[in-house]
């Protein structure tokens, strides 16, 4: 269903921009056959492709997703998980909870697009602590003022006091799961 949606505003987008497929194409470096299919909503859609498409129609990667959950039940399925939130155009935030707004710890998942490792990067700190497991891809964190590479399989807990920061200085997306308290949302 998500697939569809997506693929249907990108068509929008590309038409109110007076595009054509090929324009999209050459801008982004998908074939037109796949944004063609992706329009369509008969393929699947990767976070890192989405957001060369939505720097070509020159709108936030956000824009792409619908943040609000209907399912009031305890178990949430994954074709259920919607994006609550991104961030900067680089962490898409999926809430693995349906109602987060009564609970204690926040459970989310969360993808890091690749970054420039010439970025800035501040660390920072706040109330509460941070469980944080890499499901996939290479995370760079810092912690405390140093800086550990965390590998699928790979986890960290901490009281969130200390200053931290996460990083994607790969170039393939990096999928972490975090469970964090307070929940202050």
């Amino acid at each position: 269903m998500m697939n569809k949606d997506i693929g249907k505003k990108v068509k929008e987008l590309r038409l109110q921009k007076k595009m054509t497929l090929k324009d999209l194409s050459e801008l982004t470096s998908l074939s037109t056959g796949f944004l063609s299919q992706l329009e369509r909503g008969l393929t699947n859609i990767a976070t890192d492709s989405l957001q060369k498409i939505s720097e070509a129609l020159g709108v936030d990667l956000s824009y792409f997703f619908v943040s609000v959950t209907k399912n009031r039940s305890h178990v949430l399925r994954s074709y259920e998980k919607e994006v609550f939130q991104v961030v900067n155009s680089k962490f898409i935030h999926y809430h693995l909870t349906n109602h987060s707004e009564d609970k204690t710890l926040l459970p989310r998942m969360i993808e890091l697009l690749p970054i420039n490792c010439h970025e800035d990067l501040s660390q920072y700190a706040h109330e509460g602590e941070e469980f944080v497991y890499v499901l996939e891809g290479t995370l760079t964190l810092f912690i405390n003022h140093e800086q550990v590479e965390l590998f699928p399989g790979d986890s960290a807990h901490y009281n969130s006091s200390i200053v931290h920061n996460w990083a994607n200085y790969t170039n393939k997306m990096v999928r972490i799961l975090v469970v964090s308290t307070p929940n202050s949302l």
